[in-house]
């Protein structure tokens, strides 16, 4: 049989609670704004399969691959979103 010792724990050295929001916020962060695109760039496919103007499709799907990188660099959010509402109103006004 199993000698039953005292059971040891290891614990951790200091507090890394910021990281860990840091890295949580980082990955929120990277969620959002890549799922916004991702949004976008099927907007963008849509315009194209409803109504074929490649044209504001290419457009809408490129700016908001650019939007979405500077927002990845900067941490803003707003600009995607922004671009997301934009990207629905062009499929609204082709369609």
């Amino acid at each position: 049989m199993a000698d039953h010792g005292t059971v040891e724990y290891a614990t951790a050295t200091g507090n890394d609670l910021a990281a860990h929001e840091s890295t949580y916020e980082a990955f929120v962060h990277l969620a959002f704004v890549g799922t916004l695109t991702v949004v976008n760039i099927v907007i963008g496919l849509a315009i194209v399969g409803v109504t074929d103007h490649w044209g504001v499709a290419l457009a809408t799907m490129a700016i908001s691959v650019i939007v979405g990188f500077r927002g990845l660099m900067s941490g803003a959010r707003n600009p995607i979103a922004i671009m997301t509402l934009v990207s629905l109103l062009a499929l609204a006004v082709t369609a």
